[in-house]
């Protein structure tokens, strides 16, 4: 990153790890170089996606687009390493003999990062931060980010931080930002049109920007439900409960009056608050990253805000 500031548009790779459906090789590179094309320089994964396969799929395709490693901005995670065997409640298909377990441990960090690097075929990372420490966060504040200030140091990545699906840690990891080093939180589904947990007053965001913590903003489709609230649409990577649906039904025709599209409006969601650097869209072929393209460079009305926001029945704050 330049200057340790993250693009304000990044691709999700977890796509091209094969979440809930397989992904050919060739979709997966025109997947990666088409978002090149269309100017997005910010790529985040994670061993967790496909088991290692994300990111051998990215660093294959940096490794054939003629934009140069360092104009690009690439975030990876730590706190699993890969070990062999076979993990049955897996979401993710055409995936390899290995399954992720938890090592928040300072060699399970390095030993992760490392394995990373090789995948990617890169010598550094620009953002490495901690993978899900949900159950793990007393030796994710004493050891792992101990861990990763010092690998900062040594130069192998540019900037640390935490990436979760909950706010509460988040928040505590933000609020003692300047003493453990924290330069980043990835916050991932909880700061969108249905799930506007991060934003609540004096919470996530708030302490984030009182802190000068940088804030990506990732699944913003809920894991599928702002993309496509069909009956058997995904919220949270579980079946979306009815009343859900309903809302997102009823916020799809709120946006049709509009002429925006649910799904654009979901991607231009988080930058509501001041606190957000980054929004990253997962895409799992090149048209995906086409409409998503096309959606960034939508003006949204600021009409259709107020209109949502009473749908929802939660103010944005």
């Amino acid at each position: 990153m330049d200057g340790n500031v993250i693009p304000r548009h990044g691709l999700g790779t977890a796509p091209l790890g094969g979440l809930y459906d397989e992904v050919s090789e060739v979709d997966a590179a025109a997947t990666v170089a088409t978002a090149i094309d269309c100017g997005i320089r910010y790529f985040d994964t994670a061993p967790q996606y496909g088991h290692g396969l994300a990111e051998t799929r990215l660093g294959a395709a940096m490794r054939s687009s003629s934009v140069a490693r360092a104009e690009l901005t690439i975030s990876t995670k730590v706190g699993r390493v890969l070990v062999p065997g076979i993990d049955p409640n897996t979401i993710f298909h055409g995936i390899p003999a290995v399954r992720p377990v938890f090592d928040f441990s300072a060699d399970g960090i390095r030993r992760a990062l490392d394995e990373s690097l090789t995948r990617l075929g890169t010598d550094h990372v620009d953002l490495a931060l901690l993978h899900d420490p949900d159950e793990h966060e007393a030796e994710a504040l004493a050891t792992s980010m101990t861990t990763l200030v010092r690998l900062r140091d040594e130069g192998t990545i540019g900037a640390i931080g935490i990436g979760m699906n909950q706010v509460a840690m988040l928040t505590r990891f933000a609020s003692r930002a300047a003493d453990i080093g924290l330069d980043v939180v990835l916050v991932a589904g909880r700061w969108t049109l249905l799930d506007r947990t991060a934003g609540l007053p004096g919470g996530l965001l708030d302490t984030c920007a009182s802190n000068g913590v940088q804030v990506i903003v990732g699944g913003v489709f809920n894991s599928g439900i702002l993309a496509h609230p069909t009956a058997d649409a995904t919220y949270d990577y579980g079946a979306a409960p009815a009343t859900l649906r309903e809302t997102a039904h009823r916020m799809a025709d709120i946006c049709r009056t509009f002429s925006v599209p649910l799904a654009t409006a979901a991607i231009h969601f988080p930058w509501r608050h001041r606190a957000v650097s980054s929004v990253i869209v997962g895409a799992r072929s090149a048209a995906e990253v086409l409409a998503n393209t096309t959606a960034i460079d939508t003006d949204i009305p600021e009409a259709l805000w107020s209109e949502l926001d009473t749908c929802r029945g939660t103010p944005t704050p």
